[in-house]
């Protein structure tokens, strides 16, 4: 497989350039700015160049954190696997994609990615409503793309949501029984599950945020009640562990799925170099999901034997 990962100087691209060649593939690591055995790729500025390269591809791996649709406009044959966690951007990925015939795979780490497995599996019915809990490890040191997209939430309308009124991150509180089985108060946050799955199944799809540490979670309350505070979550301490899980959980049968790990940054690489592996040899055509690729077991697999 010849794989193009753009952001390969970032926290998870430089993972995911390394999972992918340790597995033999063929890996062209691409950056924003120059960097040592790296081509420059600017998706912001450069899509022209950014065409040149696709096409010499099998696979392309967006871990930049630049979220522009028109890149699926100029894939040149090549699957593009986005790692994304913005549902307003995938979604209009998803329209850029089936305009330009091309092949995606929308969501590729632990949320979205593995969670959207979790919750495909749960083999909800139209009308029921599915709560996701999200627990991220506030005391991993997370790359700047991740601490902005956070900052970016912060009192802002939440964009995959099945209500019709507005709701804002943050605010809304529901005590959930998470994947590590400990209970905790999460917050009501924008990622994009209720986007990837929720409107083809005809149900509801809510996710909600905590972090290792509650203190933190409560100081993330604060931040959606009061958005001028944002520029805390750079500042905060590394407080709690490098501990992260997920459930999803039918509210109508009881029904849930569940996992958990450690170190975010490292699981969302392994996941996203195994779906990329898979979108390659499964003659994939159009826009999928990781759940369309692989389950959650093979998933959760992947976190231990790439390591």
């Amino acid at each position: 497989m010849r794989a193009l990962v753009i952001g390969a100087s970032g926290a998870v691209g430089t993972s995911i350039a390394e999972l992918l060649e340790n597995a033999g593939h063929a890996v062209t690591r691409a950056a924003r700015r120059r960097h040592p055995h790296s081509v420059t790729v600017d998706l912001r500025r450069d899509v022209h160049g950014f065409a040149q390269l696709a096409p010499h591809h099998d696979v392309i791996i967006n871990a930049s954190g630049v979220e522009n649709p028109a890149i699926a406009l100029h894939l040149g044959g090549a699957t593009l696997v986005d790692i994304s966690a913005t549902g307003s951007y995938l979604a209009a990925l998803r329209c850029a994609a089936d305009s330009a015939r091309a092949s995606v795979v929308l969501g590729a780490g632990l949320a979205p990615g593995l969670s959207t497995a979790l919750i495909g599996e749960l083999g909800a019915k139209p009308g029921d409503e599915i709560d996701v809990g999200i627990m991220l490890g506030s005391g991993e040191k997370h790359g700047a793309a991740a601490v902005a997209w956070t900052k970016s939430l912060a009192g802002s309308e939440i964009a995959s949501r099945p209500e019709t009124e507005a709701i804002r991150n943050f605010r809304e509180r529901r005590t959930l029984l998470g994947g590590d089985g400990k209970r905790r108060r999460y917050l009501r946050a924008d990622f994009p599950d209720h986007t990837l799955l929720g409107p083809a199944g005809g149900y509801a799809v809510r996710s909600y945020l905590a972090l290792s540490s509650r203190h933190l979670t409560q100081a993330l309350a604060v931040v959606g009640a009061i958005p001028q505070l944002s520029s805390v979550i750079s500042a905060a301490p590394a407080l709690g562990d490098d501990s992260w899980a997920l459930a999803a959980v039918n509210r109508r049968t009881g029904e849930r799925r569940s996992a958990c790990g450690r170190n975010q940054s490292r699981a969302t690489a392994e996941l996203t170099a195994l779906l990329a592996e898979r979108s390659a040899v499964s003659g994939m055509h159009g826009c999928v999901t990781a759940h369309d690729l692989a389950t959650s077991g093979e998933l959760a697999a992947a976190l231990s034997t790439r390591s």
